[in-house]
């Protein structure tokens, strides 16, 4: 008998085979992968936000300064300080006799000659003792005359024993008596002859008369101490000038006689005028810290007025300038002025200084620093020791090297343009 196995039921050609377990599983896994990868870019992006972050507030909480160096000038220092012009000679005439006055002969702005006369003062009763004493003087050589006479006579009696020597003693003692009468009356006419020679004002040197303060028929006080008493006429000799300037302690040891110094003045700008040290005081000003100089200027051109105000310049060597900084550069604390520098690790580092001379946009440094600092221009008030600092160009440079790279770029660009067309 045989047995017949059961066909398999016929399939349909368009249903899909059946998949396998395995792949089954790679679209799971691959979405867990995508999402895995996602998970782990967002962390990372988190995470580099969270670091950009800090940097961003830990440079923001750096402070932000701009620094400079101390300079010190290559060349001579020109030490300018102001100036006083006085007149070589300037003398105030006083009268000295009492009496009107008769004439004057020059105005303000005349030259004289010394020896020449300015004014003549009518003082009668000058003249009237000037004569009695001149009759005194006659009186007393009359006296003096007999009475050395007579102890002459006396004297030769004396030798033959014809008169006593008490009478002898007593007509010399009367002759020397005479002698210093007749003395005093010539003193006394000689006093009241240069008291008349006062009549005639003269100058007492070559000059210019820059005042005259009384007229024809003033009553004219004799001596300069009344509080009525005002000058006659006032002279100054301006062909040399003198220019007094004060130099502060710092440069006092500087200045040498016979150095050179020049003068300037507002209303000549561009022009100088050679000058010398005349002499110093000598010993620095304890009020003001400062050594008195004076410059003797030739100034037989008249070019310079005394009373005027100018400035005197003076060349320092440039070895012995001291450093500068820019005067924004200053802390003025209640310890002392100090200045915010910047160390090697970038921190803050106060220094305390003493300032010298103001230059004006930059104050000299006597000491304190050495000249190789960073020194932090416009610091904070509230800036303290160890603060972290970063450094920053100035808004210039950093404009400037902007703009050299622009133009750098810009260069390139037209370089690289010119090789394309060329090769074209």
């Amino acid at each position: 008998m045989t047995t017949h196995s059961e066909a398999p039921p016929p399939q349909d050609r368009h249903t899909p085979p059946p998949t396998p377990p395995k792949a089954r599983r790679w679209p799971a896994v691959v979405a867990a992968l995508v999402v895995l990868g996602l998970a782990a870019q967002g962390i990372w992006s988190r995470h580099s936000a969270h670091a950009a972050l800090e940097r961003d507030a830990k440079a923001a909480s750096t402070l932000s300064v701009q620094v400079v160096a101390p300079q010190r000038s290559a060349r001579a220092l020109d030490l300018v300080l102001p100036g006083n012009v006085q007149a070589f000679l300037d003398t105030p005439i006083y009268a000295r006799t009492s009496g009107y006055l008769r004439k004057w002969y020059f105005d303000i702005g005349a030259h004289v000659k010394a020896g020449q006369l300015l004014a003549e003062i009518e003082a009668p009763e000058v003249d009237d003792q000037l004569r009695a004493a001149r009759a005194d003087l006659a009186n007393a050589e009359a006296n003096y005359a007999l009475a050395k006479t007579t102890a002459d006579r006396w004297t030769q009696m004396l030798q033959t024993r014809s008169v006593a020597k008490q009478d002898t003693d007593e007509k010399v003692g009367d002759m020397l008596a005479k002698k210093a009468t007749l003395d005093a009356a010539r003193f006394n006419v000689s006093r009241l002859s240069q008291l008349q020679s006062y009549e005639r004002v003269t100058a007492p040197f070559d000059g210019i008369v820059t005042a005259r303060n009384v007229d024809v028929g003033a009553l004219i006080d004799a001596g300069n101490g009344g509080t009525s008493q005002k000058e006659l006429f006032h002279l100054a000799q301006a062909d040399r000038l003198r220019v007094y300037a004060n130099v502060p302690q710092a440069y006092a040891q500087q200045i040498r006689v016979q150095q050179r110094a020049d003068l300037t003045l507002n209303e000549a700008r561009g022009k100088r005028f050679a000058g010398v040290v005349a002499r110093t005081a000598g010993a620095v000003d304890p009020q003001q810290r400062t050594m008195l100089v004076e410059v003797d200027v030739d100034n037989r051109g008249g070019e310079l007025l005394p009373g005027a105000y100018a400035q005197v310049h003076f060349a320092l060597d440039g070895s012995t300038t001291p450093l500068t900084l820019p005067g924004n550069a200053f802390l003025f604390r209640p310890d002392g002025v100090k200045v915010a520098t910047v160390d090697a690790q970038n921190r803050v580092k106060l220094v305390k200084v003493a300032l010298g001379t103001d230059f004006g946009t930059r104050v000299a440094v006597a000491a304190g620093l050495t000249g190789g600092e960073r020194v932090i221009v416009n610091p904070q008030d509230s800036i303290v020791d160890g603060t972290p600092v970063r450094i920053v160009a100035p808004r210039g440079a950093r404009e400037a090297g902007a703009a050299h790279g622009a133009s750098a770029a810009q260069t390139q660009t037209q370089t690289q343009t010119q090789t394309q067309t060329q090769g074209e």
